[in-house]
């Protein structure tokens, strides 16, 4: 069974967006030391229900094509499986699977109503 394993927000100004959750949550944010602007968001202590995610640049403008809204991340064995079952399903592909370094695969999809979420299978190897 996938389980939800990350969010990530999208920002127009990352900065300004780490400000606000920080201020209306208290939520804690590190600078990924990956090749990437990128955020990791904790949102409570370990061992608390909830899911931990992360805050990226937004990829291009506010046109109806940018993500304008938190994606979440299903836990898969393999993306490339997973790939073939959503498009099996009526789903499509929004972003090609790509590797985040170290971390895993990753890639973009949406379901039959135009939703966006990730899929994604850890391997450490991942370049």
């Amino acid at each position: 069974m996938g389980r939800v394993i990350h969010f990530e927000i999208h920002a127009e100004q990352p900065e300004r967006a780490v400000k606000f959750y920080t201020a209306v949550f208290g939520w804690e944010f590190n600078k990924w030391p990956g090749p990437m602007d990128y955020w990791l968001v904790k949102t409570g202590p370990d061992g608390q229900p909830g899911i931990n995610g992360g805050l990226i640049k937004r990829h291009g403008p506010i046109d109806g094509q940018a993500v304008l809204a938190y994606v979440c991340t299903v836990d898969t064995k393999n993306v490339d499986d997973a790939v073939k079952t959503i498009t099996a399903n009526g789903g499509t592909i929004a972003l090609p699977k790509m590797p985040i370094p170290g971390v895993g695969w990753l890639a973009y999809a949406k379901d039959t109503e135009g939703n966006i979420f990730g899929i994604m299978h850890a391997d450490p190897a991942a370049k």
